[in-house]
């Protein structure tokens, strides 16, 4: 079963092609990398799949509904979530109410509820803080509920952000370089976390610069250049293609990017 699917996708801002032309397909269960030099249009693909760019042309399926120009929080109701690549935090609140944020879709009472105390709201809540730690635990932060999310280390902070967006139970989760500025081992928590999530039946779309975390982790990957499907494959058919080699660093680096991936 395919859980997205987009065809002929196109954007353009002042004239510039950002996107043109992009088709993806993705399989439930499968980490899916979309991959490119700087510029080559991966987070505006992300963008555009998660309903925060609306297409100039081509159309998206999620889990085979059509959802071109859903806004995202209606997306999240259908089970898309995503981390971005710049931390989202609110480094006030606890690491916990972050993550209860992001359980927002499940809330079923209002502010009227609230106000009159109904017996429903602390059952609710309770839901809520349950399911945020299960999360937690799952980004491996199990027992940091209480700190302030501020106070947290800066690998912790980009596992908190996963935590979060797990909190919304989705089944396809977008993750816009999840180990971008970590160290080796914040990338191999990176790492685990997201074999974790896949090994429960949660689709991955990763966005990533770590050409190591991208070849050991994916089943299939797509690769952007100029705003175009360069290729896409197999971690192995990616790492070996010449035209992936010169996107990247040019003829005379091949031997440097073949290096970078492996």
């Amino acid at each position: 079963m395919m859980v997205l699917e987009a065809n002929g996708l196109s954007i353009s801002f002042g004239g510039v092609r950002a996107i043109d032309d992009v088709s993806i397909a993705i399989a439930s269960g499968q980490v899916f990398s979309i991959i490119g030099p700087n510029g080559s249009g991966k987070t505006t693909l992300f963008n555009l799949v998660s309903g925060i760019y609306l297409p100039n042309d081509g159309n998206i399926r999620l889990a085979g509904e059509t959802v071109t120009g859903l806004a995202p929080e209606q997306l999240a109701r259908r089970g898309l979530s995503r981390t971005f690549q710049n931390l989202q935090i609110f480094s006030r609140m606890t690491v916990l109410e972050n993550v209860m944020v992001g359980r927002h879709r499940h809330e079923r009472t209002g502010i009227m509820a609230d106000l009159l105390h109904w017996p429903s709201v602390p059952r609710q809540n309770r839901a809520t803080r349950d399911a945020a730690r299960a999360a937690l635990a799952r980004a491996g932060l199990a027992g940091e509920d209480d700190r302030p999310a501020g106070s947290l280390a800066y690998g912790a902070l980009k596992r908190l952000e996963i935590a979060r967006a797990l909190a919304s139970e989705p089944k396809l989760l977008l993750l816009d370089e999840p180990a971008a500025g970590c160290n080796p081992v914040e990338t191999q928590d990176i790492d685990r976390i997201i074999r974790a999530i896949v090994k429960d039946g949660i689709t991955v779309v990763l966005v990533e610069h770590d050409m190591r975390l991208v070849m050991n982790i994916s089943d299939r990957i797509h690769v952007l250049a100029s705003g175009r499907t360069l290729t896409e494959g197999t971690p192995d058919q990616v790492r070996s293609d010449p035209a992936v080699i010169q996107a990247y660093l040019g003829v005379h680096g091949s031997q440097e990017a073949v290096r970078a991936f492996d």
